[in-house]
């Protein structure tokens, strides 16, 4: 089980003295990969008019996951949801890649980490964008200056909330499963696997992108 939680060094790149390359991210190029190709596929042979089946399908998907991320941040902040939806794909088909025997990357904290990281830059990009840089200096002074600490630390905890929220459920489903497929027969934790690795994995990609929108409202308020 504990070799089961370890970041595993997969391969060794030889530059700098040997950067090891591990197993959450080869498999993050995989998804990647994966990923291009069916976006490649899905957007073969679109038309304007007289669209096929799939086109209708894909457009109306990607239409209502737009409009409900406008519906959460306004239709003034259309700009960064080509990013929360990537994160989301991502997210999603690494939370449930379990069943087609990987590990998932999102039990790594330093993939969880990098994804909060790059949130937070993006979260208080959008505050200076809109308001400006001078007006993002100030609001760590309102509506005292004494909260200008607290309002600082701020910055850090939404990203080490969304890192560990994300990274502690993704881990705990993980170490739920190994030990049900450890003590029960096969196919008992089949059930189980809806839960934890599907149900679960998908809500946890929906409430990190969704905190995120959410994160960055507040920011340009």
């Amino acid at each position: 089980m504990l070799e089961e939680l370890n970041c595993n060094i997969v391969f060794t790149i030889p530059v700098f003295g040997g950067i090891g390359v591990s197993e959450s991210v080869v498999v993050t190029w995989i998804i990647m990969a994966v990923m291009v190709l069916l976006s490649i596929i899905f957007v073969r042979n679109l038309r304007v008019e007289n669209p096929g089946r799939k086109q209708i399908v894909l457009e109306s998907v990607i239409g209502g996951v737009q409009d409900f991320f406008v519906g959460v941040m306004g239709a003034e902040n259309k700009r960064y949801i080509p990013y929360l939806i990537t994160v989301a794909l991502y997210l999603g088909v690494s939370n449930i890649i379990s069943l087609f025997g990987f590990k998932p990357p999102t039990k790594d904290l330093n993939v969880t980490a990098a994804l909060a990281i790059m949130s937070m830059f993006l979260i208080e990009y959008s505050g200076i964008h809109k308001n400006g840089f001078k007006h993002w200096v100030k609001h760590f002074a309102e509506p005292v200056p004494i909260v200008a600490p607290i309002l600082v630390l701020e910055i850090l905890i939404r990203p080490l909330s969304l890192c560990m929220r994300l990274f502690g459920n993704i881990l705990g489903s993980f170490v739920i499963m190994e030990l049900l497929k450890l003590i029960i027969p096969v196919l008992v934790p089949v059930p189980f696997s809806f839960y934890f690795d599907i149900f679960d994995g998908l809500l946890q990609a929906y409430v990190f992108v969704f905190l995120t929108a959410l994160f960055m409202n507040e920011e340009q308020e």
